[in-house]
């Protein structure tokens, strides 16, 4: 974990992340809420999301009309 963050940006999670997590969850009718957080935070940051949970994070990003990608891991 150390050596993925030397190459990372940490941002903090604000309020506005939550509710548009909230209003992710909603729109999609997924129910992980660490997923609706990353892509919120992804949005405000328009960063492409790395993660395993590939199709969940897909069916976010299309609630959102979000055009980022998905990297894999």
């Amino acid at each position: 974990m150390r050596r993925l963050l030397r190459g990372c940006e940490v941002v903090p999670f604000q309020e506005f992340d939550a509710h548009r997590a909230g209003s992710l969850l909603g729109k999609s009718g997924t129910k992980d809420v660490v997923d609706a957080s990353v892509v919120a935070v992804a949005i405000r940051h328009h960063a492409d999301v790395v993660s395993d949970d590939r199709d969940d994070i897909l069916q976010l990003l299309a609630a959102a009309r979000s055009k980022l990608a998905v990297i894999a891991v």
